[in-house]
């Protein structure tokens, strides 16, 4: 599915980040024009901001390790903030949380503004806290995030690693929003990400209208429980 409309077009360079509020029937689409991208993303309920994206309950409820196109995702309340409705990269991590400064240093060396500027080594934990304050939000509103664009594996000892052999300039996601949701991302560097010079790969963002429902949605009918996400959807938008 494509945008219906593209009406903002940005690009958020790497090791840095941003939020926004994103209207139900908005369409995102997200594209790696590197290849080499990782964007962070957090969703809450800008009415409600103790709803917040929950990873356990998106991947048991479709029973998936991964994320890719026909896959929604829940809030902590059994609602859909937003659907993925296109996919040209086919796995996308919801598992490995977040760099910290700690990883950041172990494997890049110490951040240091006044040393480096704007090209200091940013770590996506930071990065949210320093979006989520804007929101009166803090540690304790943090939440395990999404990684677009990172593919993660299991070897046979069950250790998990960063796969980039699927890595590809251009790949893009589309999100279509089912709800009103403050959206916060980064382009901080994966945590299992151990590549020699630390990554600063950008992240196109495109917005417009999304494409409406139709009966035969991919997403809809995806898995039994993503129609009752639609349905409870619908319940909490009456009046609306």
């Amino acid at each position: 599915m494509t945008l219906k409309t593209i009406d903002y077009t940005t690009t958020l360079p790497g090791a840095s980040h941003w939020s926004l509020e994103v209207r139900r029937g908005t369409a995102m689409r997200l594209t790696d024009t590197s290849g080499a991208g990782n964007l962070g993303m957090l969703f809450y309920n800008p009415r409600n901001l103790l709803e917040r994206y929950n990873a356990p309950d998106t991947l048991k409820c479709q029973h998936t390790f991964k994320l890719t196109a026909g896959h929604c995702l829940y809030s902590d309340m059994g609602r859909i903030f937003a659907s993925v409705t296109d996919d040209t990269f086919g796995w996308h991590d919801t598992v490995c949380a977040n760099s910290n400064a700690q990883h950041i240093a172990e494997r890049w060396g110490a951040r240091d503004y006044q040393t480096e500027r704007n090209d200091w080594k940013q770590n996506g934990f930071d990065a949210f806290l320093v979006e989520l304050a804007k929101y009166s939000l803090g540690r304790a509103d943090l939440a395990a995030n999404l990684n677009w664009f990172s593919k993660v594996q299991t070897d046979a000892a069950g250790a998990i690693a960063l796969d980039q052999s699927i890595n590809q300039p251009e790949a893009a996601v589309t999100l279509r929003f089912e709800m009103d949701t403050l959206v916060v991302m980064h382009t901080c560097p994966h945590p299992l990400d151990s590549s020699a010079q630390y990554p600063r790969a950008p992240i196109k963002i495109e917005l417009g209208e999304a494409e409406q429902i139709n009966s035969d949605d991919l997403c809809l009918n995806a898995r039994p429980e993503n129609a009752r996400g639609f349905a409870n959807n619908a319940l909490y938008h009456i009046g609306v």
